[in-house]
């Protein structure tokens, strides 16, 4: 690609970004009315479900040749970001489809189509238990096992399940080197799947994360993929660099940042006229409020900057055609799991600060302080990545599909 292809190429990307970025922010009055149906079906509603597709909002990071508009990643964060303000489960199930959308990259380009062309097409994946196997047969699979934490099934009409390739006696099979097992992506209508309702939590409701399970379904090897291997993607575009395990790093990254700046948003308000009990000023006059309110604000800006700009920076990388270094990959990891604990700690110290203004439903603090919790007790947001960092930092080998 040469320099005037290159400038176009981003150029349009740019106006795509800011459309969508656009977009995401017109519907938070609609999907912010919607939240307490969402969270009562688990399930979002058609409304919102509607809005969202006509915005192209589950079509960010499907390629262009599947109707896509590939942007890059921090468009994503920024939409994401603009949603989860509104609601989190909505901004959740946006964030795992669009992650999950990756997978077109490496198929066919009419098996991508058929998959996730359609003017309404999800697909939903969940992250395989240990007794998940693929068969190797004559034209695909045969995959018997189960999957958890499928986000968003309800409205979804494909499934994704990543599997472990064993023998014809169940044994994994493994690669050349003889410890790594050899693994593929599987995708099938949502009709093969029974669907077993588990969804029972304290936060992310919406999200309908329910399990699913096949028995011994066939799955032609058409539509099947090995995901990150750079012999089968078939896109060229910088933005299929990024591994699905970047792309929900970013994505749950963001939605903890919108839901923590909803919260801040929300308690400057009320810190304007709420008088605690058995007191004779607001909260906005109090010395310590006053204190916790700036740190809180810093810790959501330089959160959200680090994050941009680590994504900014790795986006520059890829569009010269280069791969992420290690300092990015950890980089990138470190951002995006720094970013959700600083939006869980502002969270933290709203709802404690809102006093009793806090636990009333019909108050904008305790459904988001549940869902931000059940943000954080995801494998993204995992403390334990903070390990990795201080392994690479410290000149050892940090050992991570996250990276």
């Amino acid at each position: 690609m040469n320099r005037v292809a290159q400038d176009q190429f981003a150029a349009e990307r740019l106006d795509d970004g800011a459309a969508l970025i656009a977009r995401a922010k017109n519907l938070v009055p609609l999907i912010e009315a919607a939240a307490p149906r969402i969270e009562a079906d688990r399930a979002l509603t058609e409304d919102v479900l509607a809005a969202l597709h006509q915005a192209g909002l589950f079509r960010m990071l499907l390629p262009r040749s599947c109707g896509g508009a590939e942007v890059d990643p921090a468009v994503f964060s920024q939409a994401i970001e603009a949603i989860a303000k509104a609601d989190a489960s909505t901004a959740w199930c946006v964030s795992q489809a669009s992650g999950v959308t990756m997978g077109a990259a490496y198929l066919k380009p009419a098996i991508a189509r058929e998959v996730f062309g359609g003017p309404r097409s999800v697909l939903a994946n969940g992250t395989a238990s240990t007794k998940v196997k693929a068969i190797p047969v004559e034209g695909g699979y045969r995959v018997t096992g189960m999957w958890r934490f499928a986000s968003g099934h309800k409205h979804a009409n494909w499934f994704g399940g990543h599997c472990v390739l064993c023998d014809a006696s169940g044994n994994p099979r493994f690669a050349a080197d003889g410890t790594t097992t050899l693994e593929r992506t599987l995708l099938f209508p949502k009709a093969s799947a029974k669907i077993t309702d588990v969804w029972r939590v304290i936060g992310l409701k919406g999200t309908g994360s329910d399990s699913y399970a096949v028995d011994n379904l066939f799955v032609p090897e058409d539509f099947t993929y090995t995901r990150e291997s750079p012999a089968e993607r078939r896109e060229c575009g910088p933005l299929y660099r990024f591994t699905t395990f970047n792309i929900f790093g970013i994505g749950f990254a963001s939605v903890a940042l919108g839901i923590a700046r909803t919260m801040f948003e929300s308690f400057t308000r009320l810190a304007e006229e709420k008088m605690p009990y058995l007191t004779h000023s607001t909260l906005r006059e109090n010395a310590a409020v006053q204190s916790q309110v700036g740190l809180a604000e810093a810790r959501l800006q330089s959160s959200r900057a680090l994050l941009l700009d680590t994504i900014q920076n790795l986006w520059t990388t890829v569009s010269q055609g280069e791969n992420f270094s290690r300092d990015q990959q950890v980089a990138l990891r470190m951002a995006s799991t720094y970013a959700t604990h600083q939006a869980k700690d502002v969270a933290n110290f709203v709802y404690h600060a809102a006093g009793a203004s806090a636990i009333f439903e019909s108050n904008p603090f305790e459904r988001r302080f549940r869902d931000i919790h059940t943000v954080t007790q995801q494998v993204q947001a995992n403390a334990s990545n903070f390990e990795l960092v201080g392994q690479h930092l410290l000149g050892l080998e940090a050992q991570s599909r996250l990276l």
